[in-house]
């Protein structure tokens, strides 16, 4: 038996046992909370870079004459 086919077979039966519960499934298995995947300084740098970016981009398209 091919190792994708092993892990196709866990996935079916974990799939099997969770449909066989019917509503009383594990808080565990589903995601809750606001848990932002970056953190705020990193997405605020993320913000100033795209925006920055695309200000300075504007100047120096008006600066150059347009559709230069």
């Amino acid at each position: 038996m091919t190792t994708s086919r092993r892990f196709a077979d866990r996935k079916v039966d974990r799939f099997e046992k969770n449909i066989k519960k019917r509503g009383a499934v594990p808080e565990t298995s589903t995601k809750k909370g606001k848990d932002y995947p970056v953190g705020p300084l990193l997405l605020g740098f993320f913000i100033f870079v795209v925006i920055g970016s695309s200000l300075f981009q504007i100047i120096r398209t008006a600066a150059s004459g347009g559709m230069a």
